[in-house]
């Protein structure tokens, strides 16, 4: 960890290549397996069809999904004046991924935390961000090197997304990401209760795949905003495959109005 001095100059710089974003919102779960990567790609996707500039920063740097969720695998981003270009997915959505730089798609990160770190610094530095009304940030999950630094880094306005599945050990762990948020000083403006029952495509019923309502009342334990819940839909995960936003494809569908639904929550813009 760089001390006192050394972080400040880090975030001093980091707020300078961000001095255009509005809001920052960091996509946290504390577990892995809730979908918090693909909800951080269809909440970005519905951001941005509502009119806002958007863009999406991935910094799973082991498991790098957004540019497969997005169907963008092979993008190569272009630099000028020594900065990255966010790839455009749409007029209003830009994409920025370690994915980007890996020469072999199956080439592994094998880094130990101050790589890391360094990597996620740059990344936020090194990227020509200009304006944006959201930089929305998907994080590994736990509460380890990558969301500490993305914590650490960011001013305000900044906010986490706690993202959770309903059955216990999921809720377990997103009470220590709360914690987590609380420790780095990092406000939390909403949880997210995902998979949350599914609709049997066949009598239409409601099928509670893993349990409901957990992150409903973890939420209100924490004193957090609890920001809705999204239904397990079959279609999320053919999709996805597919590199196509749920969000778009099945906007019809209880999961993907809930998404809408959700993203119109998410804190304003100053």
């Amino acid at each position: 960890m760089p001390g006192h001095a050394s972080l400040q100059k880090l975030k001093q710089q980091v707020e300078a290549s961000l001095a255009g974003v509005r809001q920052k919102l960091v996509i946290l779960s504390g577990k892995g397996g809730v979908g918090k990567t693909s909800l951080a790609v269809n909440l970005s996707v519905a951001l941005a069809d509502s009119g806002a500039k958007v863009c999406l920063l991935d910094t799973d740097l082991h498991g790098p999904n957004v540019v497969r969720l997005l169907h963008m695998q092979g993008r190569v981003p272009e630099v000028s004046n020594n900065r990255i270009r966010p790839i455009a997915f749409s007029p209003d959505l830009g994409v920025v991924s370690p994915a980007f730089m890996h020469a072999v798609q199956d080439t592994p990160v094998i880094w130990r935390g101050p790589m890391k770190s360094v990597a996620i610094h740059r990344l936020l530095v090194d990227v020509q961000w200009g304006k944006l009304d959201y930089l929305v940030v998907d994080s590994p999950p736990g509460t380890g090197d990558e969301p500490l630094t993305v914590a650490q880094m960011l001013a305000p306005p900044a906010a986490a997304i706690l993202v959770t599945t309903p059955q216990e050990v999921a809720v377990d762990d997103v009470r220590k990401a709360a914690g987590f948020c609380r420790r780095v000083g990092l406000p939390v403006a909403g949880m997210i209760e995902n998979m949350s029952g599914m609709v049997c495509p066949h009598c239409g019923g409601q099928v509670n795949l893993y349990k409901r309502g957990g992150g409903r009342i973890a939420a209100a334990d924490l004193g957090i905003p609890f920001l809705g819940e999204i239904p397990f839909d079959p279609g999320m995960v053919v999709v996805s495959d597919k590199g196509v936003p749920f969000v778009r494809e099945f906007s019809d569908t209880p999961a993907g109005a809930a998404i809408r639904e959700i993203a119109g929550r998410l804190p304003a813009t100053e």
